[in-house]
């Protein structure tokens, strides 16, 4: 019977350690899952990492793998991973050794067919109008007559000649081209740069401000009008304080940019048309507008002449108008000498009746009472004064008295005071010393207690207290090591000394007499 505890192995299965087996299980999966499509549903995508990795899980009814996405693989992706977006990812399958999980290591991502495409398209169109950006209310006119307009397109394709070609046509204007990428990596980002670029130029600048924006695209499939879909550059489109039109595509073609743009123009072309009028028209226009002034200006200048004549013959001759006036005239001018004899014959009558009151005796009479008057006054004025006199010196008289009775009533009111103040006194010293005994008697106390809990009342019963050099206490033997200067503590003074060798009392020295002068030295203790 072979023992539990043989050192010999029972079988020949080799062994292997966590990292071996894990490694090969790594290398095994590696190379048969070296290049796989999965086709699932985006979970727990919560944007990319810190670090620019993008970590999430790739499930379907019955199963879920992780999956990772690094960052350079990332910045190439045509589409975004948004969560509960179905996908068809291409990559490779590995492990992760630290925690014995495997992951799929995503290369390429795609959306799983046109119609996950629309089913996105259609679920960010509902949550985008649902914040107003596609509102009608917000979007602003053109403007008729632009001076700059702003182009947002690529720099190589027709789109970029035939607007410039159809605005030369039309009304030729400065025309400012924002190059962009308008397929593949970075276009969105590079588009949603020019319109806000656009839209921090200052008006007056060294570069003039684009009165109306044009973002232009020729057709292509939904795949390559894929960026003009971006939430990013919908917002950007929408917030934009330059009128913008959007010209992504053909007629039929429709894009979410269209539905936040100011304006939607079919083609670029039909943006063009859009951005700017026919300057041949208006011209036409103008000449047929300034004839028809002229012609208007003319007929109104004959009616006004007309008019003028007309009146002139209704108006009455300069004699017939100043007739009745002169006949005026003449008249007051016959009946003014008899006026100013009538006025002298009346003054002089009003004089005389005057002159008449102005007799001496009147005068006299009138002076005479006007002094009666006089001297009645003053001598009211008078009776009034004595009377004045005689109740002022008798307020006097009666404070007179009253100061003579103060003297009397504040000395009473001082003794009582003082009465008082001296009880308050007596009562205030009894007191202090109730509270001074009291304080005695706590102070007593608390002394007791402290003698009963000092050190020195343990010395008093025969013991001592060994201090160091530094004068701390010294609480045990091996803390004392030989030639250690020391101080005991008695309980009636302390005593210097000097500790010998460990575990052997110094020989005590034969005492001879001391000499005359000289001091008696301390011995050791140990």
């Amino acid at each position: 019977m072979t023992s539990f505890f043989d050192s010999e192995s029972p079988s020949n299965v080799a062994e292997y350690s966590v990292s071996e087996l894990s490694g090969s299980i790594k290398r095994t999966i590696e190379q048969t899952f070296e290049h796989v499509r999965v086709r699932g549903e985006i979970s727990g995508y919560r944007g990319p990492h810190s670090s620019g990795h993008a970590y999430f899980t790739l499930k379907d009814d019955r199963a879920r793998i992780d999956a990772v996405v690094w960052k350079g693989t990332f910045a190439r992706l045509k589409f975004r991973p948004e969560e509960g977006m179905e996908v068809i990812a291409t990559g490779r399958v590995t492990t992760f050794p630290g925690s014995s999980k495997y992951q799929v290591v995503i290369d390429a991502l795609e959306p799983a067919g046109a119609g996950a495409l629309m089913a996105l398209i259609e679920e960010r169109k509902r949550k985008l109008a649902a914040e107003g950006l596609f509102d009608a209310g917000r979007k602003r006119p053109l403007p008729f007559m632009p001076k700059v307009i702003g182009v947002v397109t690529s720099p190589t394709g027709a789109v970029i000649r035939d607007i410039l070609h159809r605005i030369a046509d039309r009304f030729p204007v400065h025309v400012l081209v924002w190059p962009v990428r308008v397929q593949g990596d970075g276009a969105c980002e590079e588009i949603v740069a020019a319109i806000e670029g656009f839209n921090a130029l200052q008006p007056g600048g060294p570069l003039a401000r684009p009165d109306v924006l044009i973002v232009a695209r020729g057709g292509g499939s939904l795949e390559d009008l894929w960026c003009f879909n971006d939430e990013a550059m919908v917002r950007a489109a929408a917030g934009s304080a330059i009128p913008l039109i959007s010209a992504v595509g053909h007629e039929t073609d429709w894009t979410l940019i269209d539905h936040a743009a100011d304006q939607r123009a079919p083609t670029p072309t039909g943006a063009a048309e859009m951005a700017v009028p026919v300057k041949a028209d208006l011209e036409a226009q103008l000449a047929s507008l300034s004839a028809r002034l002229k012609g208007a200006a003319v007929r109104q200048m004959d009616n006004r002449r007309q008019t003028l004549r007309s009146l002139a013959r209704a108006l009455p001759s300069l004699d017939q108008l100043l007739a009745l006036p002169r006949r005026r005239f003449d008249e007051a001018a016959a009946g003014l000498g008899r006026g100013l004899q009538m006025n002298t014959a009346n003054k002089r009558r009003s004089f005389e009746r005057s002159a008449a009151h102005l007799r001496p005796d009147l005068l006299t009479a009138r002076i005479v009472d006007r002094r009666q008057r006089v001297v009645d006054a003053v001598n009211r004025a008078e009776r009034i004064v004595e009377r004045q006199v005689h109740r002022g010196a008798a307020r006097v008289a009666s404070a007179d008295a009253s100061l003579r009775a103060l003297p009397s009533r504040l000395i009473g009111q001082v003794h009582r005071a003082s009465d008082r103040v001296s009880a308050m006194s007596r009562r205030a010293d009894a007191a202090i010393a109730a509270d001074l005994r009291r304080l005695k008697s706590a102070v007593a106390a608390q002394d007791r207690v402290l003698q009963s809990l000092s050190y020195r009342n343990v010395l008093q019963r025969g013991f001592a207290l060994v201090r160091d050099a530094a004068g701390e206490p010294v609480k045990q033997a091996a803390a004392v090591h030989s030639g250690m200067a020391l101080s005991v503590e008695f309980a009636d003074g302390r005593v210097a000394a000097v500790a010998g060798e460990d575990g052997t009392p110094s020989q005590a020295p034969k005492k001879r007499p001391a000499r005359a002068g000289e001091p008696t030295k301390q011995g050791s203790l140990f």
